[in-house]
């Protein structure tokens, strides 16, 4: 029972009033919250539900009908949390249709959605004040558990709101970056420029980039967001420009790390900091939420097509009955009436007499069998039609199985699908009832059989199936030929085709050539495909030159292939009985790939959905063989830039080491060679010392990356091979006139190999004196806080364009900046500093040093927890 006095509760409307304001602005979306509670209690529908007095508001809600949650809110009826508020505690309920609450059983949840059960929990405010209800719901029976419902109440604490006056303290002391990272929403946070600034790790789950490779990049840089079609920038600029007290929903579209879009709801606010105003915004994936609502207007689209059957069928009973009635009065009325009657309708109508013979045929029936108006019923109507009709699977249909024959036989038939395929005319669906006619005294009559055509529908069903299977099979095959055989296959079928081929351009040639085909048959016996296409002549070589796609409705009375060639290949193409071919491109973009080709043996005229499917598939293969070679490319390139690499860096190191030691030789006897001579063997001496350090870095690249050189992993202080570091480029530095400055803790422990990371900040550090000016100055910073130490080494250099600090990192890369300065060095000191931190499991960034320079930030992951630091 439904207490008014509670849900009606002037103090607990206020409250209700008040949260729904507030809740909305919680860190954590409500929905995230809703979504955590099905997941954990593995149920497919939950909801965080505010309780008014005629109403519920969904401040958050995850698998919920939409129909239900379209405006946010939805009438006390649909309600179950209402009963969580009115008795004030939990409410446990296993099954709907048998609870001791005796609304349950006709409640519309049940009725209208198949809920059968639910858990819920009461939701309160700061003052206890009960304000609605975290529920869980089941389309099943559930025997909820002790532990389902600790989870759910510790969950429902998550929306009682904290103290305002010690939060500020709490929040203040919070590790920002940790706190993101415990969000289990995507979050990213931007300044005014659009440069990202925060990304926590949900984000990079989500997206697939790493908080290095985005944070400190413009958005368009890496995300590269869709906003309602306009530039990010002016979005971003209206935003800060508002600063909207309420999270601001938008549906949005960011590019994944693999290239591929991804459409997100974006929940952006704006906050103010002491760095000043950021935009914040929580990510939610879609995908399932978009791939639902395709699966909805599916199923919408079939419920129509069912109501329309539905229709149908009522229809055809109707003439069925009309049939009736007119063979009971058929004394009393003029045959011309039944006759003018039967023909008015949309539908066929077949009739036989109690022997089974065929007395009646309306004019739809007879267009569609080629029946003339005026004639009479072939009396060999069943030999007529022996080797037209089907079952939905193309199968024969013997004339005692069609649904005539059944009825009369004294079954009732609803939509049955009869498929006609007549030699030389298009395959058309029809759906069939079909009744047996009983007299007033029970006497068999005859039967009467209603046919409905759906062919349209049929195929589109096809369509949409064949989309399905050719994107399995694209994702199941191992190369282009597994998956053009696939392909063609499945597309052959879903149209009904007898034949279809594939050319792709060869990449070397540019040459189009065969790269699969179909035949229903099995088998080619005269060569009939995989002729090679001739640019700009025939069907193919025609859509090859234009890149559009080019329909022949009737081959045999084609005037436009009239080239030798041409003229060839469509005698080839009426041998094999073919009337209707289409051949479409397959591109990337703007790049063709290829062509698809198929070939139909009966009339087809639905030219525009036929194209748009097979550009359909055509796209779908296309992505799908740009993305092969991409992959093959990339691969190509990595293997010859590590060959190159590890060739280079043997073969140099034995000559290096004879020149090495020749010239130490030298050096020792140089007391007895003049200063110019004493001068250039110096400079052998230096120049051989720096082709040894390129190679010795080469050879490290290459050992690290395959796996040949490993770590010798151990417990060491960073905070001492910084110190020992810096301490060694003292004296360079002090060459160049460059100060060090730095800022280390006592101790920070973590697990690594000591050599290695000393040869990270020997070169970080090198790097930053040679590219300061005389004069300058080098901070190095070490920071040990949560599981992570951070190293800062931040120099007043030239600095890095922001275009390059990612490319910085690639091997042999040097800045534009650094080459026009003539400044030496290798390319080889960061990628191999990426390669080192890497393997410790931390990642390392370059972002701009205010006002001039460049920051290096390397981040490790610190010693276990609980051991001792200082």
């Amino acid at each position: 029972m439904v207490d008014d006095a509670i849900l009606g509760d002037p103090a607990r409307l206020a409250a209700v009033h008040r949260a729904r304001r507030a809740l909305p602005a919680q860190p954590i979306p409500l929905t995230a919250i809703a979504r955590l509670a099905a997941r954990l209690l593995h149920a497919p529908m939950a909801s965080v539900t505010l309780v008014g007095r005629d109403e519920g508001f969904f401040a958050g809600s995850h698998g919920l009908p939409q129909s239900l949650t379209t405006d946010g809110r939805a009438p006390i009826e649909y309600s179950v949390c209402k009963y969580i508020v009115i008795q004030d505690h939990l409410v446990v309920c296993e099954d709907m249709l048998h609870d001791d609450i005796s609304d349950l059983r006709e409640h519309p949840l049940v009725t209208e959605y198949g809920v059968r059960s639910f858990l819920g929990v009461p939701v309160r405010d700061d003052a206890d004040r009960l304000l609605g209800s975290m529920t869980v719901l089941d389309t099943t029976t559930r025997q909820w558990t002790d532990d389902d419902l600790t989870t759910l109440l510790e969950i429902a604490e998550l929306l009682r709101p904290p103290a305002p006056v010690e939060a500020a303290d709490q929040v203040a002391s919070l590790d920002s970056a940790a706190l993101l990272d415990s969000v289990q929403e995507a979050v990213l946070a931007v300044d005014s420029d659009g440069t990202v600034v925060g990304f926590n790790r949900a984000a990079e789950d989500l997206l697939g980039f790493s908080r290095a490779e985005v944070c400190g990049r413009h958005l368009d840089d890496s995300l590269l967001p869709g906003y309602d079609g306009q530039p990010i920038g002016a979005a971003l600029e209206r935003l800060f420009a508002a600063g909207p007290r309420r999270p601001v929903l938008r549906r949005v579209s960011v590019q994944r790390r693999d290239g591929h879009r991804l459409t997100v709801a974006a929940s952006l606010s704006v906050v103010h900091g002491a760095a000043g105003a950021l935009a914040c915004a929580f990510l939610t994936d879609l995908t399932q939420q978009i791939a639902a609502e395709k699966q909805q207007a599916a199923a919408e689209e079939q419920q129509a097509a069912a109501e329309e059957l539905r229709a149908a069928a009522e229809e055809q009973q109707a003439a069925a009955e009309e049939l009736r009635a007119a063979a009971e009065e058929r004394a009393d009325h003029d045959s011309s009436f039944l006759i003018a009657l039967l023909d008015s309708l949309s539908v066929g109508v077949l009739a036989c007499d109690e022997a089974g013979q065929v007395v009646l045929m309306n004019r739809v029936l007879r267009e569609i069998q080629g029946v003339p108006l005026t004639a009479a019923v072939p009396a060999d109507y069943p030999a007529l039609v022996r080797d037209v009709l089907h079952d939905a699977r193309m199968r024969r249909l013997p004339w005692e199985d069609v649904p005539l024959m059944r009825a009369l036989r004294g079954e009732s038939v609803d939509g049955f699908d009869v498929v006609t395929a007549a030699p030389g005319e298009p395959v058309r669906t029809f759906a069939t009832t079909a009744r047996p006619m009983i007299a007033g005294d029970g006497r068999l009559l005859g039967a009467v059989a209603v046919a409905h055509e759906l062919t349209a529908i049929r195929r589109a069903e096809r369509f949409r199936a064949c989309h399905l299977a050719v994107e399995d099979a694209l994702r199941a095959a191992d190369s282009e030929t597994d998956a053009a055989a696939a392909v063609l296959e499945t597309v052959g079928t879903a149209l009904g085709w007898p034949y279809a081929e594939l050319f792709l351009i060869n990449e070397g040639t540019g040459q189009l050539h065969p790269a699969g085909q179909w035949d229903a048959s099995g088998d080619d016996p005269d060569g009939f495909l995989g002729d090679t296409p001739v640019h700009g002549a025939g069907v193919t070589g025609r859509v090859w030159r234009s890149g559009r796609a080019m329909w022949v409705a009737d081959i045999a009375a084609d005037t436009e292939l009239n080239t030798p060639y041409e003229q060839a290949r469509v005698q080839a193409w009426l041998r094999h009985g073919i009337h209707t071919v289409l051949a479409v491109p397959v591109r990337d973009g703007g790049t063709l790939l290829g062509v698809l080709t198929c070939y139909a043996d009966a009339p087809e005229q639905h030219e525009q959905l036929l194209t748009v499917l097979l550009d359909g598939v055509a796209a779908q293969f296309g992505v799908y063989v740009a993305l092969r070679r991409a992959e093959q490319l990339t691969r190509q390139l990595a293997r010859a830039q590590d060959d190159l690499i590890a060739l280079v860096g043997h073969e140099m190191r034995t000559p290096l080491t004879s020149i090495a030691a020749n010239v130490t030789m030298l050096d020792e006897e140089a007391g007895f060679l003049d200063e110019d001579h004493r001068q250039m063997l110096h400079s052998v001496t230096r120049n051989t010392a720096a082709l040894q350090r390129v190679v010795d870095k080469l050879l490290d690249l290459a050992g690290l990356d395959s796996g040949h050189l490993g770590l010798a992993i151990g417990e060491v202080d960073l905070a001492a091979i910084v110190a020992e570091a810096v301490a060694g480029a003292r004296r360079s530095a002090a060459d160049t006139g460059v100060l060090l400055r730095t800022d280390l803790p006592a101790r920070v422990l973590l697990d690594g190999d000591a050599r290695r990371l000393r040869q990270v900040v020997d070169d970080l550090l090198s790097n930053a004196v040679k590219y300061s000016p005389l004069g300058g100055e080098v901070r190095i910073e070490l920071i040990a806080g949560g599981s992570m130490a951070e190293l800062c080494i931040s120099d007043t250099g030239i600095g890095t364009p922001a275009e390059e600090r990612d490319r910085v990192f690639d091997r042999f890369f040097r800045g534009s900046n650094v080459r026009h300065q003539g400044t030496t060095g290798s390319g080889l000191g960061l990628s191999l500093a990426r390669t080192i931190v890497r393997m410790h499991g931390g990642t390392i960034q370059l972002t701009a040093n205010q006002p001039s320079g460049t920051a290096v930030h390397v981040r490790l992951p610190r010693a276990e927890a609980g051991r001792p630091e200082a």
